[in-house]
């Protein structure tokens, strides 16, 4: 190879890499702001275990402080459109780096999570935007209250396909979580033979815990355990 074109070969890659390290930083942050509301949304839904006075109380004081409720879904809404986007754009680069594939391609090194990550993104982002309809706008709820939430959930976890489809959302979004939770130290530069197999082992189990949170209501809802109060009957 002459130097012109090696020195052509290495610009290529340098460029690469810039374009990629930007990417995956974006990703990364963004990430970590996906998973603060990851938490405080479950950590705000467990209250329904406490009962309708105390989970109603919680929306109450969500909807009468605007300036945070909507500060808080914009800041969410910029950080999901640049993560997709910004996931979008890396999936490219890995084509465009190597267009053919693989003859025999080996996963021993991949979990389940990372392999998926590209296609449950899509699917959970889906499955969001029904939510919403279903719990927040009442569109497609049928027994929505405004400021009965409590019930609403109740009502909406006793329709058995929902409360199922919601146990599956959920499961991809925390398989989502594990791998990108694992990732975000490596992303910013942290990688070591003996703390990153901690890290990863760290975040399945996270992803575990956050995923019994989050299908204890449905659970809750199809067990009786939440069940209506005697003033929503």
């Amino acid at each position: 190879m002459s130097p012109t074109a090696a020195a052509g070969s290495s610009n290529r890659a340098l460029r690469f890499f810039e374009a990629t390290i930007v990417k995956k930083a974006v990703v990364a942050v963004t990430g970590l702001v996906l998973f603060g509301f990851v938490t405080g949304h479950m950590l705000g839904n467990l209250q329904i275990f406490l009962g309708p006075e105390r989970l109603n109380a919680y929306a109450a004081f969500l909807k009468s402080n605007l300036e945070l409720l909507w500060g808080a879904r914009i800041t969410l809404l910029i950080s999901v459109f640049a993560h997709i986007f910004f996931t979008i754009q890396l999936w490219q680069l890995k084509n465009q780096a190597r267009p053919v594939a693989y003859v025999k391609k080996v996963n021993s090194h991949s979990s389940a999570a990372s392999r998926t990550m590209y296609y449950s993104g899509p699917v959970i982002l889906a499955f969001v935007v029904y939510h919403l309809l279903h719990f927040t706008v009442g569109a497609v709820h049928p027994h929505f209250s405004e400021t009965d939430v409590y019930s609403n959930v109740v009502y909406g976890f006793l329709q058995l396909p929902v409360a199922l489809s919601y146990m599956v959302a959920v499961g991809l979004l925390c398989m989502h979580l594990s791998h990108g939770i694992a990732s975000i130290p490596q992303t910013l530069g942290f990688n070591h033979p003996v703390h990153t197999p901690k890290i990863k082992a760290a975040a399945r189990v996270i992803a575990t815990l956050y995923f019994l949170g989050y299908a204890s209501i449905p659970v809750g809802v199809m067990t009786g355990i939440i069940r209506l109060s005697s003033m929503s009957l």
